[in-house]
């Protein structure tokens, strides 16, 4: 009897086992589907975006004879247009959105060179995009920033940009939405920062001061931290009471 009751046991425990790691498994694809969702989203925006500029292009360029250099640059462009959309297409979690941004990047910088030979000017430098909204394009010059909470630090700007933060104005800052609030993607918490990964982590050691301008100085990163951490383990428990009751669920003792 003894023996038929330890193999029940631990048949029990093995069917209690089988369920937690099938609930646990669920809810990890439905939060993984719940964080790509917004990020998804904001990919498709800025790769409308470029396609924006590129008509716009377009339509000046019309009838001009662009000479080699710039047919090139055009070419470079559409070509990174075509690219982020396949890359936007196979997007299967949040951080594969910085292959996205690099590209749209290099797409916006194409576009800067074939303006600036059409107009019979040098090659742009390469700069970092404008950091209150990548979309605005190349920056051309550094403002003092501090965000809410946040160390003022010299961050790079587009030139509407620049002036309103010297007028002491609210720049145009892309907006996510987290939960039911609408905030700056850089306040948007972990999730986001693959987004500005792609547009500047190609400029050394700004990467490092955008990451901590993203986590306000390190608080709200120790933060997302702390939460994903409580999240993991309240989430294991309930999965465990929900494979004992899926186990038991039918059964009247």
């Amino acid at each position: 009897m003894g023996l038929v009751l330890l193999v029940v046991l631990i048949a029990v425990i093995a069917g209690v086992a089988v369920v937690a790691k099938r609930s646990a498994d669920r809810k990890a694809l439905e939060r993984k589907a719940a964080e790509l969702e917004p990020v998804k989203k904001l990919a498709y925006e800025d790769i409308t975006a470029l396609g924006v500029e590129l008509q716009d292009l377009g339509e000046d360029m019309s009838g001009q004879d662009l000479d080699k250099g710039a047919r090139s640059d055009y070419q470079r462009a559409l070509d990174a247009y075509e690219s982020a959309k396949m890359a936007g297409d196979y997007l299967t979690s949040p951080d594969e959105i910085t292959h996205v941004t690099k590209i749209l990047d290099d797409g916006r910088y194409a576009i800067a060179c074939v303006r600036a030979r059409v107009a019979g000017q040098p090659l742009p430098t390469r700069r970092p995009a404008c950091f209150f909204d990548p979309r605005h394009g190349m920056a051309v010059e550094d403002v003092p920033y501090a965000p809410p909470g946040g160390v003022e630090r010299d961050v790079p700007a587009c030139a509407l940009d620049a002036e309103r933060v010297k007028a002491g104005a609210e720049p145009d800052s892309r907006m996510v939405m987290v939960g039911s609030q609408r905030v700056p993607y850089w306040q948007g918490g972990r999730t986001y920062a693959p987004y500005a990964q792609g547009y500047f982590g190609g400029f050394g050691p700004m990467e490092w001061m955008f990451v901590g301008l993203m986590f306000g100085g390190g608080f709200d990163g120790l933060g997302d931290g702390l939460g994903a951490l409580a999240d993991g383990i309240g989430d294991g428990i309930g999965s465990i009471g929900d494979g004992i009751g899926d186990l038991f669920d039918g059964f009247d003792f």
